[in-house]
């Protein structure tokens, strides 16, 4: 087991069995670890990018108000990822919409630019990621 990142979120779903599929079988993630009776598991992507899945009821939840479709409204998880190709291959074949197709942008990074390939999905329970692909200097 790889040293564990400084931070790890934690994602309340629905449904287990379909966030894994997803995460796992489309995301390109794999389980760290799990503790099935709680309903919990440990992802971990390419470049150590982590997060946790717990199912609701199952184990504890800690739940701050009304879980209404989409969760995790006003955010999004972004990860970076050496190529785009494989993920965007995988939701297509599964016919997986996304939230906002592949797009070429450029970001201000302190006094530098940081040309990124990205795209944002939505997982079954509505969180929003977003996939991104650092392009070498000059786009």
């Amino acid at each position: 087991m790889s040293r564990a990142p400084a931070l790890v979120p934690e994602l309340a779903v629905r449904d287990l069995a379909a966030s894994l599929r997803f995460w796992c079988g489309l995301c390109g993630f794999a389980v760290l670890y799990d503790r099935p009776e709680e309903g919990f598991v440990c992802l971990e992507g390419e470049g150590g990018a982590r997060v946790m899945l717990d199912q609701l009821g199952l184990g504890r939840d800690w739940v701050t108000g009304p879980l209404e479709r989409p969760l995790g409204r006003g955010i999004n998880l972004e990860f970076a990822v050496t190529a785009l190709a494989t993920r965007l291959a995988a939701l297509d074949r599964a016919a997986w919409p996304l939230f906002l197709g592949p797009e070429e942008k450029t970001y201000r990074v302190g006094a530098a630019e940081v040309t990124v390939r990205q795209f944002l999905v939505q997982d079954p329970d509505g969180y929003l990621l977003r996939f991104s692909e650092r392009l070498p200097d000059g786009g």
